[in-house]
């Protein structure tokens, strides 16, 4: 079976939705040997910063010398960059070759899309004998299909009111299907958390008998950096090569992980590990500069917490464009309004884009909300094509922001690629 037959049939999973319960991939992963049980993983979940955080992780134990797996979601333009292994993606032929032997019972069960790259992702990292494997949550926690392993860590990097319909309309809701993910006797990480959600995590840890490390209780925060201080490491100024004050958090909470469960406090890896995070794990989206002149910036912020990360940043440049845009799409399920509305001072006109997913939301009810808005706004067809008019124009002193869904930005970088080839 060729690469494009296979990735057809696995999207076409998609059909089967998002299916909450461990009882299909238990069932699959038994079938495969139970790969997961041959990884010593890192867990990762959070309502923003979990792709940050776990690639700070990876690339920090890469630089270490250790051979390390990274599972992430979603991917931008190929499905490869789901499963890498020291930034490599996994190769087209293990995929075809892992989908054709299994297609059978994939079929039989009605195993969903994320089941099987989960199931995947483990055999893969399994196989290639890893020593470690960072692995990205993709919903919630608790019946998350990544929630079947015995973690040496889990990390939970922020809480905030996402994907209500499917884990709560509250943070404490939300942060128990969250802290789901913790097992007994483990080592627990948290960001910066909402007080209810701090406090239920801290409940969970003591119930589990599992150890609590809190990222504010060993920080200092300074005006353009970190200070991070623990029991083995003294680090005066922590930095991180990516954009907005935000990713020092990550930065700081990936190397306090590292340094509590392996013990490392190399200086020299972990700033290493921090500073080529991006050729390492060759993360994108993250208020990423496409081009200086005209500036056009990809950001995957996709709720308000991470709106306002953002817009932490942004609002430092904004003064010097004499005009801002926003081209714009995201998913239904998301505080739409809110998200706009955080955003109603940043930008001089709003564009908005149909994203082809039955979960986007239409750009005309975009519009809607942006008349409520009185935002200066109106609908563009083809994404791709309004980006190249405004790269080819120049528009001089103007900035154009590709914001709102991590798809958005992948049919982007997709389209560019086509253009190019």
């Amino acid at each position: 079976m060729n690469i494009e037959k296979t990735l057809a049939k696995l999207y076409n999973l998609q059909i089967f939705g998002m299916k909450f319960g461990l009882e299909n991939i238990r069932k699959f992963l038994q079938v495969l040997g139970n790969p997961q049980n041959n990884l010593k993983c890192f867990h990762i979940a959070g309502s923003n910063g979990k792709g940050s955080t776990a690639s700070f992780i990876a690339s920090i134990l890469q630089t270490a010398g250790f051979k390390t797996g990274l599972y992430t979601s979603p991917h931008f333009v190929r499905f490869n960059e789901r499963i890498r292994i020291n930034g490599e993606e996994i190769e087209d032929g293990y995929i075809a070759s892992f989908y054709d032997k299994h297609e059978l019972f994939i079929n039989e069960n009605k195993l969903t899309f994320f089941e099987v790259t989960t199931a995947l992702a483990f055999t893969y990292f399994s196989e290639k004998k890893v020593n470690y494997a960072v692995i990205e949550t993709g919903l919630g926690g608790r019946l998350d299909a990544t929630n079947v392993l015995k973690p040496l860590a889990v990390v939970l990097t922020s809480i905030s009111l996402e994907h209500t319909q499917h884990l709560g309309n509250t943070i404490e809701k939300i942060a128990t299907e969250k802290a789901a993910i913790i097992k007994p006797k483990t080592k627990v990480f948290l960001g910066i958390l909402p007080g209810k959600a701090d406090e239920i995590i801290q409940q969970k840890c003591e119930e589990v008998d599992s150890e609590l490390f809190e990222l504010e209780d060993y920080i200092i925060k300074r005006d353009t950096y970190l200070e991070l201080y623990t029991e083995e490491l003294d680090i005066d100024r922590l930095d991180s090569p990516l954009h907005g004050y935000y990713q020092k958090y990550n930065a700081a909470l990936a190397t306090l992980v590292v340094n509590k469960t392996l013990g490392l406090e190399d200086l020299s890896v972990i700033a290493n590990g921090l500073k080529n995070v991006v050729d390492n794990t060759k993360i994108q989206g993250r208020y990423e500069i496409v081009s200086e002149n005209p500036k056009i910036i990809f950001d995957s912020a996709h709720n308000p917490e991470g709106v306002e990360g953002f817009l932490s940043e942004f609002q430092k440049e904004k003064s010097t464009y004499k005009k801002t845009h926003l081209l714009f799409g995201v998913m239904k399920d998301k505080e739409i309004e809110l998200m706009l509305s955080k955003m109603n001072r940043a930008f001089d006109e709003y564009h908005f884009v149909n994203l082809p997913f039955e979960r986007a939301e239409k750009k005309e009810n975009l519009l809607t909300i942006a008349n409520t808005l009185k935002l200066t706004a109106n609908v563009v067809d083809d994404p791709t094509e309004f980006y190249l008019h405004f790269e080819k124009n120049k528009n001089s002193g103007e900035c154009l922001v590709v914001l709102g869904s991590m798809y958005l930005v992948g049919e982007i970088k997709k389209g560019l690629l086509k253009e190019s080839a």
